[in-house]
């Protein structure tokens, strides 16, 4: 069973910028989709970043333009590049395979790890 280690995550300003790293336990085949996802205090995980088998790349509204998310294959290893934080940014950020439903829908296909944290606050 394939475990996700998040690192990198901390307290920034507003205005800031953080890259968080993911390590799964085990490897993690270049075609597998991979997404960042995030969860509030009080809310659900909500995935912000997607990168598909393809390479092709997907962002929700609230991050677009300025989250990136990449890998690096060799390192094993999926990035989420974050600028011009926010104080809604804050949550703790998790990674994870994805799968899709019969209707098109994702979810997140493994058990979640320990997250990171990122509060954005001055």
């Amino acid at each position: 069973q394939v475990q996700f280690v998040e690192s990198g995550g901390g307290l920034v300003q507003p205005g800031g910028s953080l890259r968080l790293s993911c390590a799964p336990s085990g490897r993690i085949l270049s075609i597998s989709a991979m997404g960042w996802f995030r969860q509030a205090p009080g809310k659900q995980h909500e995935l912000v970043a997607r990168i598909g088998s393809g390479g092709n790349l997907n962002y929700a509204d609230s991050v677009k333009g300025r989250f990136t998310i990449s890998r690096d294959n060799a390192k094993n290893t999926v990035y989420l590049h974050m600028q011009s934080l926010k104080p809604e940014d804050t949550a703790v950020y998790y990674c994870n395979l994805l799968r899709w439903d019969a209707l098109g829908n994702v979810h997140p296909l493994r058990a979640w790890g320990q997250g990171t944290q990122v509060t954005v606050s001055s």
